[in-house]
């Protein structure tokens, strides 16, 4: 009877053991579901992608302030000159802004001689195309033009912001690069993959799949100087052969540039971050949000009433290309009412 009953009850110690086995063994697996959980979570943090919105908290943990260069390729004609100044005024306004990493400024003279500008806004002179070889096209010049500076010049700043003269900077601009990866402003007519047979002209199947090439132009965008000066000649030599090309040239038209600097960086194997806000473009983009520049390429025609009239000159209209000969006139008359919050800034905004 004695053995039964010791038999049918458990001793002290066997019990504080069982408990701490269970114990153990319940830790060890609680601790191991969260381990995966953290990794899950790591692996799911956004940013992975290069060719995304780059997060601000990412760009904020970088650390040290990274500025950039920022250049503008221009000519020396009338129309060039006032925009120049405009834009040169606007990024004067917002360098030393709360939040700005842009550095030292340079406006790419690609008309082989000093203009009347010289003494206003600091010019590199380079050498334009030799003649007839644009073909009327005058932004071929562009590609030219960095090459020359990049090779001359001699630039402080780790990185460059690749600028136009009809951009207006509306708040302080910050890198939006990271590390390797350039920033750029992804363009609703740039589409690749739609013209992809004319395309492998220029980028063939080994270097990977049509997708591979952004849908962006050569501006805006902030990137490494080391990774544009890799860049540039290729950017160059396949604008060239580009406009050689009947098919090519007749399907790219004015934008023939871009999509030679889209492609160069896919063949040099640089993909870009897209940044949606990186820039608006009225008078599609209605409203300024977060932006950082307006690019004032459109015309923009309303009535009285405050409707677009797109392809139709309107009763008011701000358009650049209404002073191919000289700056528009400070007394502008302002938009009338119903007209959107990007058009009447760009049109108050020349100085």
């Amino acid at each position: 009877m004695n053995e039964r009953r010791s038999m049918g009850r458990a001793s002290p110690l066997f019990l504080v053991l069982l408990g701490l086995g269970v114990f153990f063994a319940t830790y060890n697996l609680v601790t191991l579901v969260i381990h995966h959980q953290r990794r899950e979570r790591r692996a799911e943090l956004p940013g992975v992608d290069p060719v995304t919105r780059m997060p601000d908290e990412l760009r904020r943990a970088e650390g040290s302030r990274r500025p950039f260069h920022v250049v503008v390729t221009a000519t020396d004609a009338a129309y060039s000159r006032w925009q120049c100044r405009v834009m040169y005024y606007w990024y004067k306004r917002m360098k030393d802004g709360e939040g700005s990493e842009m550095g030292g400024f340079t406006r790419v003279l690609h008309s082989g001689k000093p203009d009347s500008l010289m003494d206003e806004i600091p010019t590199f002179v380079v050498n334009p195309l030799p003649a007839g070889v644009d073909r009327g096209y005058v932004v071929l010049n562009r590609p030219w033009a960095f090459v020359q500076w990049l090779e001359k010049a001699t630039i402080e700043e780790e990185y460059i912001l690749m600028a136009e003269p009809d951009h207006v900077f509306v708040r302080p601009l910050p890198n939006l690069a990271r590390d390797d990866y350039p920033a750029g402003f992804p363009f609703f007519y740039i589409k690749p993959a739609e013209h992809s047979q004319i395309i492998r002209k220029f980028f063939p199947k080994e270097k990977g799949p049509v997708t591979n090439i952004d849908p962006i132009g050569n501006s805006p965008v902030i990137i490494k100087k080391s990774k544009l000066e890799k860049i540039a000649p290729t950017w160059m030599n396949i604008s060239l052969k580009m406009k050689e090309d009947p098919e090519t040239d007749k399907a790219f038209g004015w934008v023939l540039e871009m999509y030679a600097y889209a492609i160069a960086s896919a063949l040099h194997g640089v993909q870009h971050i897209l940044r949606k806000d990186f820039m608006i473009q009225p008078p599609w983009d209605l409203k300024l949000d977060s932006t950082f520049i307006i690019h004032f390429t459109y015309g923009c025609d309303y009535t009285l009433k405050g409707e677009l009239t797109y392809g139709k000159i309107g009763e008011w209209r701000f358009d650049k290309r209404s002073f191919l000969h000289g700056p528009p006139p400070r007394n502008l008359s302002l938009p009338p009412p119903g007209v959107p919050e990007s058009v009447v800034c760009i049109s108050s905004r020349p100085s």
